[in-house]
């Protein structure tokens, strides 16, 4: 620590006045932020020159060549300790905690993903000038693939209990290890390119933890982005993703084959690079008994299951294995054992705000009487929001109809999160003056939605009628 105070009274002319220490995922580096009346720094002591030394040399180059890289400001004379930029505490995972948790990411997560996978294809192919001895690994290579293909047979395929055959396995890997090695769509590879390695500074993403890095092929970074296992991005969200970066790579080189190709190959690198993550989660999750990379492996198998389906593996007997892996028991996705009721109510404010009868207190209260009411028109007084007349005088007006369309996506992934944590019970109130037209055609729709979108049995109720109705889960939902 004294060192670190040294290398920042070098750099900022003073002593710091408060040193925190910094919580690091997977790394045996320790990270402490300093802070004075100077400036604020992130100060790093290192256990290994090596990936210090990579580090260093590999942020000084990349800042020269104007990529988004902490800036190094000082590095002891042994290497060991060196103090850099300090881009703040929100990594681009926390940033997009809302979106993971729903598994339904907003236009502004998605614009900051976009923005993410715009920035790769430039930090990866501005290398012509950057030397790879710096690199503990200089380049992607056929020993670089089998360590991590053997990390994966070792540290999680053979303790998971899966059958295989040793010597066929390993001729799979030879010939998977020629098809990753015999790529030529080459530049900056990262290595560890995901959402905990980027930083959020003023807005902007700032790429960190590039210390193992090499010359590979470009294929690799960016399916470690997408197919990152706790991201949860989906199929739909990765492929409009990749194919913001393969407009970017093609307006910087014109060596890269067809749109079809790339797609292809993608898939290809994502089943490596889950093998590999895999191998990780095994070694740190059992071996180390660390429970974040635990709790990461369903999440791993899922991206396994669904790389297998779309066709991404063509090795046979490796295909084969990993089917096998995915069906044991242990990785089988679980069926929710609980159910889930959500009970969906309007009323009259006048008549006060419904209390919860669960116990569990929470949920959504909506006043609708924002939006126009049929209740002021002769003709519909008598009616309900259930009633044709009022239904078509409501979809007409547009204003209720616009404002349900606001809420949807946030019942839909409340519903979707209670579901994924085996919840039983959640509490859907609309409000408005009094609680027979707008309330209740908003009740009715929502209703309806939630039912038919997830199986989950709803109880209505328009209290102010003293209406209830049940609609039933799906039969086989196992929710």
């Amino acid at each position: 620590m004294n060192r670190l105070f040294e290398l920042y009274k070098t750099h900022f002319g003073a002593y710091p006045q408060k040193a925190e220490k910094i919580a690091a995922a997977g790394s045996n580096r320790q990270y402490f932020r300093l802070s004075g009346e100077a400036g604020n720094a992130v100060g790093t002591i290192g256990t290994s020159a090596e990936e210090n030394r990579a580090f260093i040399g590999l942020a000084r180059y990349f800042r020269s060549h104007r990529q988004p890289v902490p800036e190094v400001y000082a590095v002891s004379g042994d290497g060991m300790c060196y103090l850099q930029q300090d881009l703040g505490a929100l990594s681009l995972y926390d940033a997009l905690k809302n979106g993971r948790a729903a598994g339904n990411y907003s236009e502004e997560e998605k614009a900051l993903l976009r923005r993410v996978v715009q920035l790769l294809p430039a930090f990866q192919t501005c290398d012509g000038g950057l030397d790879y001895s710096v690199c503990p690994i200089a380049a992607f290579d056929r020993e670089s693939v089998f360590f991590d293909l053997n990390y994966f047979k070792y540290c999680f395929l053979k303790p998971s209990g899966a059958d295989f055959d040793e010597r066929s396995l390993e001729r799979a890997f030879e010939q998977f290890a020629t098809d990753l090695c015999s790529e030529r769509l080459a530049g900056f590879m990262y290595r560890d390119f995901q959402a905990r390695n980027i930083m959020l500074a003023g807005g902007e993403p700032y790429f960190i933890d590039f210390q193992g890095g090499r010359r590979g092929p470009l294929y690799y970074d960016l399916a470690s982005f997408l197919w990152q296992a706790s991201a949860r991005y989906g199929s739909d969200l990765r492929r409009e993703l990749a194919e913001v970066y393969y407009a970017e790579l093609h307006a910087l080189r014109n060596d890269i084959p067809s749109r079809e190709t790339f797609m292809s190959r993608l898939k290809t690198f994502a089943l490596f690079r889950t093998l590999q993550v895999l191998g990780a989660y095994g070694f740190r999750g059992w071996y180390e008994r660390k429970a974040y990379f635990t709790s990461s492996i369903p999440a791993a198998i899922a991206n396994l299951r669904e790389l297998l389906n779309s066709s991404a593996c063509n090795e046979g007997y490796l295909c084969e294995v990993l089917e096998k892996l995915t069906s044991l028991p242990a990785f089988l996705p679980k069926a929710k054992s609980t159910k889930l009721s959500v009970r969906i109510m309007s009323f009259a404010y006048k008549n006060g705000i419904p209390g919860d009868s669960s116990g569990n207190g929470g949920g959504y209260v909506f006043d609708c009487r924002a939006a126009n009411n049929p209740g002021r028109y002769p003709e519909f007084r008598t009616m309900t929001g259930r009633d044709e007349p009022v239904i078509r005088f409501i979809e007409d007006d547009g204003e209720l109809p616009r404002f349900l369309e606001n809420i949807y996506p946030i019942a839909e992934a409340h519903v979707a999160r209670w579901l994924e944590r085996g919840f039983t019970d959640l509490l859907i109130c609309f409000g408005c003056t009094g609680g027979r037209h707008r309330s209740v055609y908003a009740a009715e729709h929502l209703a309806r939605r939630l039912n038919e979108k997830f199986g989950v049995e709803i109880k209505l109720c328009h209290r102010e009628q003293g209406i209830e109705t049940v609609l039933p889960a799906a039969q086989g939902e196992g929710r």
